[in-house]
């Protein structure tokens, strides 16, 4: 297991799936798709009240009824009650592509012309179809009901014939063959015998199904196919249409013309429309990750949006999470910058960029062709947040950078244009530590300061030991700034790093890295740099010492984003081939590997270091992971046999004021959690010194001199681990977690023998001593979390010492026993 575990995505609205609408008393509620798992929002204010749990595959079809709610994945069919599934059909060979609710029954329908019907009332009893129906060369393409019609359904079909079932004699009753098209939806109208039916050809079909007869036809005033269809039921004449266009057409039944038009109600193909009973509203979802509701209330009969609720059209490409890990900052491809909230759904919102829907409808273009261009980068300072604006952005081939501010959720004022006689995109953006300063580097090489509250520009940084008009000869890729206004950094595309004087604005160093730089990040706490150059290697630069510090190798594939943890001691870094990996920065070694479905395009890692947020390619939601030692007993945080609760935030003791520690020196925190006031060394000299105590204290022969490991040892002499168990049950989770660790072993090539090596031994008494608990079966569940633990830090020392091997075969052959006792105890 990983050091984080998925836990749920958010800016998911709703997919290319159909949502299913249920009234239950008083309130109406839609079921949309998000992937793998299902949402349901109240309708009154769309606001989130359910959320599903993650199914193996993409939902594809969903029906519900009641506490009951039916999605179809694959070949099978999950039926919930509430959160939780309480069964699963499975009978499709092929994968189900419609699913119908049919009074106590629910019809599935697969690609391959089968429909099977399930009872879902005694569920326990009968997991079982109770029906089945083939279409013979035929591919359905829709199913419903036409009201009044006892045991009656319509099939529509990709060869464009209606068909007629009677689902109990399982017989076709009738077909009708009028149509050369794809039918794609067909629904029921509230006049008796009357269906609409919408073709891939744009033409929507009014047609009375008991006299086989044409009513009426209308088509679509733009290309592409009808793909959602509803008619009013509050007594006006209307039926609604969407095309794959976007577009909704309003049709006038009695008059027989269009009445109106919403040219740009979403982004894409409209995927399911519906009339709210007896109310001028009409619900409407899309593939563009949004649903709109419109109400009929002016006085020319035109819609108006009365809510909505949207996510990214298109993949984010930077996230950030603010607010101490309660929002995150997101910027997608669709040219929206997003505040998405992680813990109330409903705080997400848009940006705005002012006035977009005025001007659009001014100019007669599309809302998306007036916004800014998609957002490359951005930084964020939220100590300014009530002052002034906050945050600045960088645009794609964009020569201008933007500001906003997040306390009103818009854009700013002001624009900022570096090197204004000769612009060149900006490609690099940072805020300075007080929030004063936004510093922008461009694809020109220039870098350019500008005042945050009044816009204006506070000087550039050029390079004057080369006698060049810049500061860089390529790209700048990146900038940063320490954490007193002291330094600035810059990075150019062609492997140059320089070190300036913040506020001289001179070059004080520059290093080369030896091939082209694609990101830098500084953390300021520690005062390193880390650069990802084309190379796929991770360097840690010591920006005081003006040295290298780390190394990082292991990626196959291009690096696709990366970042520290708050405290500075893991960088997390992601990429094309497939993972994401935790490096620990004090240790210089790879601690995690995890290997994802689709690959990471941008991470972002919580203050907390709680919750991590990740983008995907073609995913237009942003993914969260939970870290395990912060939220499970069985990981790096492991409670006691007794039961007790964890208290993270609970300190064990009053903070004591370091010894002779000016105000102004930043802190280094060390191994043992001690704070380090340290101004002789930088931050790579402080990094590696710790690094070193540990690795002596690993190789001390007088390692008993630890109280966990003379309590073990002596407990190992007398052949009892009762004092032990109870020495361990003391400890505090973080204390446990370092005794373990201590008897970690980093440098693998020590050419010291196996029988001489205390930590070796002492992971062998570790050993016995499991095997001598779970032999006895005493404390197993605390004795499972310790293990867990143990094996997660001396996991790979195990695989490798031949001698420990067969102790773990031992000890899982004990694990698999009680195991199977334990189940057969249960069945007797």
């Amino acid at each position: 297991m990983g050091v984080f575990e998925p836990f749920r995505a958010i800016g998911y609205i709703t997919t290319n799936v159909p949502f299913s609408i249920q009234r239950l008393g008083t309130e109406t509620f839609v079921t949309v798709s998000v992937g793998k798992a299902f949402q349901i929002y109240n309708c009154a204010k769309l606001n989130l009240v359910l959320v599903g749990p993650q199914l193996p595959q993409k939902i594809r079809a969903l029906a519900s009824y009641r506490d009951y709610t039916f999605a179809a994945y694959g070949h099978n069919i999950a039926v919930f009650k509430r959160a939780h599934q309480v069964a699963t059909w499975s009978s499709h060979n092929s994968k189900v592509n419609h699913l119908l609710l049919f009074g106590e029954n629910v019809l599935s329908v697969d690609a391959e012309g089968n429909i099977f019907i399930w009872a879902f009332k005694g569920l326990d009893q009968n997991l079982a179809p109770i029906g089945h129906i083939l279409l013979e060369n035929n591919c359905p393409s829709c199913i419903m009901h036409p009201d009044t019609y006892l045991n009656k359904v319509i099939v529509g079909t990709q060869e464009g014939s209606l068909q007629l079932w009677n689902i109990s004699t399982k017989k076709k009753l009738h077909e009708f063959k009028r149509w050369k098209s794809t039918i794609c939806c067909c629904v029921s109208s509230p006049a008796l015998d009357v269906v609409a039916v919408g073709c891939s050809d744009g033409k929507i079909h009014v047609h009375n199904i008991r006299f086989d007869e044409e009513i009426v036809t209308f088509t679509h005033s733009t290309r592409g196919s009808v793909t959602a269809l509803s008619f009013s039921t509050d007594g006006q004449p209307l039926l609604a249409s969407g095309g794959s266009s976007g577009v909704i057409s309003v049709w006038n039944l009695e008059k027989r013309r269009l009445q109106t038009v919403i040219k740009d109600a979403h982004d894409c193909s409209v995927v399911s429309l519906h009339f709210f009973a007896n109310e001028p509203v009409l619900m409407s979802s899309s593939a563009d990750n949004s649903i709109k509701m419109w109400i009929f209330d002016t006085s020319d009969g035109d819609p108006r949006l009365l809510r909505f609720r949207s996510g990214h059209s298109a993949p984010p490409l930077c996230i950030r999470f603010y607010a101490n890990g309660r929002h995150i900052l997101s910027a997608g491809q669709d040219r929206a910058f997003r505040l998405f909230s992680v813990v109330q759904d409903q705080q997400s919102r848009e940006l705005s960029q002012r006035h977009v829907s005025k001007r659009a409808k001014k100019l007669r273009l599309k809302e998306t062709e007036i916004k800014l261009k998609p957002v490359i980068a951005f930084d964020v300072a939220e100590i300014r947040e009530r002052d002034w604006c906050n945050v600045v952005t960088c645009h794609m081939d964009t020569s201008q950078a933007y500001v906003w501010r997040l306390q009103n959720f818009v854009i700013g004022e002001h624009i900022l244009t570096p090197h204004a006689e000769n612009p060149t995109p900006v490609k690099s953006c940072a805020i300075s530590v007080c929030g004063n300063f936004a510093l922008l580097g461009t694809a020109g090489g220039w870098i350019e300061r500008f005042n945050l509250q009044s816009g204006i520009s506070r000087g550039s940084y050029i390079d004057m030991s080369e006698r060049k008009t810049c500061a860089h000869d390529g790209e700048v890729i990146g900038i940063a700034s320490d954490s007193t206004n002291t330094i600035m950094i810059s990075a150019g595309y062609h492997g140059d790093v320089k070190v300036w004087d913040f506020k001289a604005r001179e070059m004080k160093s520059r290093w080369e890295i030896g091939c082209s730089l694609v990101k830098i990040i500084y953390h300021r706490s520690n005062g390193l740099l880390a650069t990802l150059a084309d190379d796929l290697v991770i360097r840690l630069f010591d920006v005081v010492a003006l040295r290298m510090v780390r190394k990082f190798e292991g990626h196959t594939d291009r690096i696709t984003d990366m970042c520290f943890s708050e405290d500075g001691k893991w960088l997390l870094t992601s990429s094309m081939d497939g993972t994401f990996r935790i490096w620990d920065v004090i240790l210089a070694k790879q601690i995690d590997a995890i290997s994802v479905d689709v690959s990471i395009t941008a991470l972002s890692l919580s203050p907390n270091m709680d919750v991590l947020a990740t983008t995907h390619v073609d995913q237009n939601g942003v993914y969260l992971w939970v870290n395990r030692a912060m939220f499970s007993g069985t990981s790096s945080n492991v409670s006691g046999g007794s039961g007790k609760e964890i208290a993270r935030n609970k300190p064990i003791e009053p903070p004591k004021k370091p010894e002779n520690a000016p105000f102004f020196l930043p802190s280094i925190p060390s191994l043992s959690g001690e704070i380090l006031f340290n101004p002789s060394k930088s931050a790579g000299e402080e990094m590696d010194a710790q690094a070193g105590e540990m690795e002596k204290k690993r190789k001390k022969t007088d390692i008993t001199v630890s109280l966990f490991l003379h309590s073990l040892q002596s407990s190992a002499e007398e052949n009892t681990f009762a004092s032990f168990t109870d020495y361990i049950k003391g400890l505090s989770s973080s204390a446990l977690d370092m005794e373990l660790r201590m008897l970690q072993i980093i440098d693998d090539h020590d050419e010291q023998e196996p029988d001489k090596r205390s930590e070796l031994y002492f992971i062998e008494l570790l050993l016995d001593y499991f095997i001598h608990e779970i032999s006895c079966r005493n404390n197993f569940e605390f004795i499972q979390a310790v293990i867990r633990l143990f094996l997660k830090i001396h996991g790979e020392t195990i695989r490798c010492q031949s001698g420990l091997q067969d102790k773990a075969r031992k000890l899982l052959e004990l694990q698999s026993a009680f195991c199977l006792l334990e189940n057969f105890s249960i069945h007797i």
